[in-house]
């Protein structure tokens, strides 16, 4: 098994508290009121949104994928980080046996930078090629977009 790293780095004129609460510490309620055509629900099937829990998204109708489980390895809401592995999905993939992903939301003037690393475990003889994991990101940084525009249009909203 071989593993693939990807970093990206994301700038937001929202403070790092707000964009970590909303994307990790109450996504399982701002996600679905945000873009409920793309996520339908967020909920914990395991564990109460801690390290060890375990937490299903369920996508909308027009989405590609039903479903993802994520299992929550590390998380610091005093630093801002997270870490959590896709540990299971509707699509079954024929080259990845795998994700973790690491994301840390870092104060920059009065907004902040989106750090993250996602690290593919490729199965054994396979490659993952760089457009398939754009494909993932792009999505990625349509939510993330879509959840920062939501929180400037609010400001009330995880202050």
């Amino acid at each position: 098994m071989g593993v693939v790293t990807y970093s990206m780095e994301i700038t937001s004129a929202v403070a790092p508290s707000r964009m970590f609460k909303a994307l990790v510490l109450d996504s399982h309620n701002i996600l679905p009121k945000i873009v409920p055509e793309g996520i339908k629900s967020v909920e914990f099937i395991e564990g109460d949104g801690g390290v060890g829990s375990i937490k299903k998204t369920n996508f909308g109708e027009s989405s590609h994928i039903k479903y993802t489980k994520h299992k929550i390895e590390a998380l610091d809401a005093g630093s801002f980080y997270c870490k959590f592995t896709m540990i299971e999905s509707d699509i079954k993939f024929d080259k990845i046996d795998f994700i973790t992903e690491e994301v840390k939301f870092v104060a920059a003037g009065s907004g902040c930078i989106c750090k993250m690393t996602s690290e593919y475990h490729v199965q054994e003889g396979c490659e993952l090629k760089d457009e398939d994991i754009k494909k993932g990101k792009d999505r990625a940084m349509g939510l993330y977009k879509a959840v920062e525009e939501y929180l400037v249009a609010n400001p009330d909203v995880c202050a």
